[in-house]
């Protein structure tokens, strides 16, 4: 979350399997195509805590020294994410595999998109896939599902620790995002086509988001809807504290009535000053008229944005049962009515 201002392997065994070899880059193009798994009549749960566990320690290890834009730490997860796709067969939707190339140059003060691939100082990643929608009419709309992979690398010690690790942001959104991949990929079909967008340089303007938006996989108009999940590690004592979370901008689209009407332990975002409906990916969305909104249960910890955001600090029960909520909000949005805004809920 960006501060104000700016027969196969299991995925977990996959995840533990490839930590030998995470420092490989992004490199090559996933298989084109892939059978469909075998439809259970029952969709399995998203996650246990202890398979939370496992994945979040090794996407938000040291090893991966912060995931900061652009540097290997974060190459190293983009392909454990790649891999893990791969391994639920989603369809790879990048231009290169799994991989959507995002061009990028540095300025006295970050990073910033350039305008093509070919005018780029370097590419990074964006990682893609996506889970075809059956029916006839509806699978020609899509949903998008996605978090941020990267955080803040490596900076400023604190307390003798210089790696911003970013367990709960984003590492705990990403883990969720595939939690809800594999139990979607393996339970009942949907309507809708669902994108699983696992995005890069959030922390430095919603780059990959941004890049996507120019590029995307399904055209815009044709995007019904996108849920962003941020930092749902800890639970937050404002709405009930575990197993609940929040939906920012939730009055601002039918989206908040579905999640209404459905039941789901969701609740309004309890602190709208913060104004976080407008720091995170689904802003670039929203701003060009999709229904678009994060869950999160971030109850401001101080551990926010400094070294201390470890796996150590995670709630992975509160975790599991927000995954599940999300996962039953991703069928509704899949295969029920498309959300709208409501009359002034739009951003300008």
């Amino acid at each position: 979350m960006q501060a104000i201002g700016r027969g196969k392997l299991s995925v977990v065994t996959l995840f533990l399997a490839l930590t030998a070899c995470a420092g490989a880059q992004p490199t090559g193009s996933a298989p084109a195509s892939a059978p469909p798994p075998a439809t259970p009549t029952v969709a399995p749960p998203p996650a246990s805590p202890g398979q939370l566990r496992d994945w979040l320690s090794v996407i938000a290890a040291d090893s991966m020294l912060g995931r900061g834009t652009g540097t290997p730490g974060a190459a190293r997860a983009a392909r454990l994410i790649a891999e893990a796709m791969r391994e639920m067969e989603l369809n790879p939707a990048g231009d290169s595999g799994y991989y959507q190339r995002v061009p990028l140059f540095r300025t006295g003060s970050g990073l910033s998109l350039a305008d093509s691939l070919n005018g780029a100082e370097f590419n990074d990643v964006n990682v893609v896939g996506l889970l075809p929608g059956a029916d006839s009419a509806l699978s020609r709309e899509a949903v998008i599902v996605g978090a941020h992979y990267d955080h803040l690398g490596v900076g400023p010690p604190v307390a003798g620790d210089s790696i911003y690790n970013g367990a709960d942001d984003d590492g705990s959104g990403v883990i969720a995002t595939l939690a809800i991949a594999r139990a979607l990929a393996s339970g009942p079909p949907l309507k809708r086509t669902v994108i699983f967008l696992l995005t890069t340089g959030e922390e430095e303007g919603l780059l990959g988001t941004r890049w996507y938006v120019a590029h995307p996989v399904v055209p815009l108009e044709r995007t019904v809807a996108d849920l962003q999940i941020e930092m749902i590690g800890r639970p937050d004592p404002l709405v009930g504290g575990t197993g609940i979370a929040w939906l920012t901008g939730y009055e601002r689209s039918t989206m908040g009535d579905i999640v209404k009407r459905a039941g789901l332990p969701i609740a309004p975002d309890p602190r709208p000053m913060q104004r976080f409906f407008e720091r995170s990916d689904n802003i670039a969305f929203a701003r060009i008229g999709i229904p678009a909104h994060t869950l999160s249960s971030y109850g401001m910890h101080t551990d926010y944005h400094t070294p201390a955001d470890e796996v150590i600090k995670i709630d992975f029960p509160h975790m599991a049962r927000v995954v599940a909520a999300g996962a039953r909000l991703v069928r509704l949005l899949a295969d029920g009515p498309k959300p709208e805004w409501h009359p002034g809920g739009r951003p300008q």
